[in-house]
């Protein structure tokens, strides 16, 4: 991965907004047998190509030094698109079949200390703490439930080596035609791909290890074809907030563990310096007053594999936790990917504030080891004006940033 020593490098961290016309023809598309994934088109393909191959070009123009396909690839492959992030894996995964509800559908399950399991998605703490906003049309923070959802009823294993390939091949020729000089997609994580519901496994344990095994291919045809991989994981942090009660820090580090040592059998062998990882609180509009807070898992996320490490900074619940590196040490030959604008509010951030934001990092970790980034993903999140806006914003205060040097 390209650095920060001779100026501040730029990203973001995967969705950008998708176009009117990719979206009005995608869906036009036709399902499969299964419900859930659309039947290949070459005429679709070949708008999807120049889709990304125009979206890298407004990202370079925008300033973004490394560029990503916006998981257009993923935001096309299924008509459950519950955050394309997470959904693209069913269509790539065997043994999953469409169950009406599914973890919406699921009764609320109650922890205890030592057994520390995630509840139904309505059962989240945040969800039920602020249950008149989430069930009130009007308050800009409800969350869309989808007609059906897959579950896992047979042995998992990786399918998707034709979507995959396509993918790789629009980021290429995208970076190709652009001279981008760096890009990555984006890849799921075992720990979030075990977060639908489990028929066939004995364990959630097994599951996640299943999960590493067949995800890992993804990985490493990613990496093979001279792309930075990011693996996606909110799992890390986000299901605190899906743990009722509250569990205790001990048995959530416990309960955590877990995935990120799946993670790291999925990622044995790989270059550390072509992997970047995504951590995330959740990246849907609403409260999120009861976050884990950074410094209890930093440590766990460290332990991961990889060469970089991304993060919510600019989100105003978690802007503060920029202290944590006072005290955390970045291991060696790392760098970070502080989230300095946000997806989780339509303000576009000043570029002297993104500026400020860069330069508290880079004072405590050096400032080659800071490439400025979104917390989350922009697609689906805000209006695509506002996205690219904020694209913008970020590319101008690392600029600044540069010159204040």
């Amino acid at each position: 991965m390209i650095t920060s020593s001779e100026r501040f490098q730029t990203t973001h961290a995967g969705s950008l907004p998708r176009t009117p016309e990719l979206i009005a023809a995608n869906a036009a598309r036709k399902l499969s047998d299964d419900g859930f994934t659309v039947v290949p088109d070459p005429a679709f393909d070949a708008m999807l190509s120049d889709a990304v191959t125009d979206l890298v070009r407004r990202q370079v123009d925008a300033g973004i030094t490394v560029v990503g396909d916006g998981e257009y690839g993923k935001s096309m492959s299924s008509a459950v698109d519950y955050g394309a992030w997470w959904s693209y894996s069913f269509q790539r995964l065997s043994g999953l079949e469409l169950v009406d509800d599914g973890l919406f559908a699921q009764p609320p399950v109650r922890s205890t200390p030592g057994n520390v399991q995630l509840t139904s998605f309505p059962d989240r703490r945040d969800w039920q703490i602020f249950r008149d906003a989430y069930t009130d049309p009007d308050s800009g923070v409800t969350v869309g439930k989808p007609a059906a959802f897959p579950t896992c009823t047979g042995e998992l294993r990786y399918t998707g080596h034709s979507a995959l390939t396509q993918d790789i091949a629009n980021l290429k020729t995208a970076l190709a035609e652009t001279g981008a000089a760096e890009g990555f997609l984006t890849s799921l994580s075992p720990g979030s791909c075990s977060r639908i519901s489990n028929q066939h496994y004995a364990s959630e344990e097994e599951f996640i290890w299943a999960c590493a095994d067949a995800m890992r291919e993804e990985y490493v045809a990613i990496i093979e074809a001279g792309l930075v991989l990011q693996i996606d994981d909110p799992s890390i942090a986000e299901n605190w907030d899906q743990i009722n009660p509250e569990p205790s820090v001990e048995d959530y580090r416990a309960f955590t563990r877990i995935r990120v040592e799946a993670l790291n059998h999925a990622l044995r062998g790989l270059p550390e310096d072509r992997i970047r990882f995504h951590l995330c609180w959740g990246s849907w509009h609403g409260p999120h007053t009861t976050d884990v807070e950074f410094r209890h898992i930093v440590d766990l996320m460290l332990e991961i594999n990889a060469g970089a490490y991304s993060f919510e900074a600019g989100n105003v619940r978690h802007e503060h936790e920029w202290r944590v590196w006072e005290d955390v040490q970045l291991p060696d030959g790392k760098l970070i990917l502080p989230g300095v604008v946000s997806h989780a509010t339509n303000v576009v951030e000043h570029p002297q504030l993104v500026a400020d934001r860069i330069q508290r990092f880079a004072s405590l970790v050096g400032r080659e080891r800071v490439i400025a980034s979104t917390d989350c993903g922009l697609g689906g999140r805000i209006h695509p004006q506002i996205a690219w806006a904020k694209l913008q914003t970020l590319a101008a205060g690392a600029a600044l940033a540069d010159e204040r040097r």
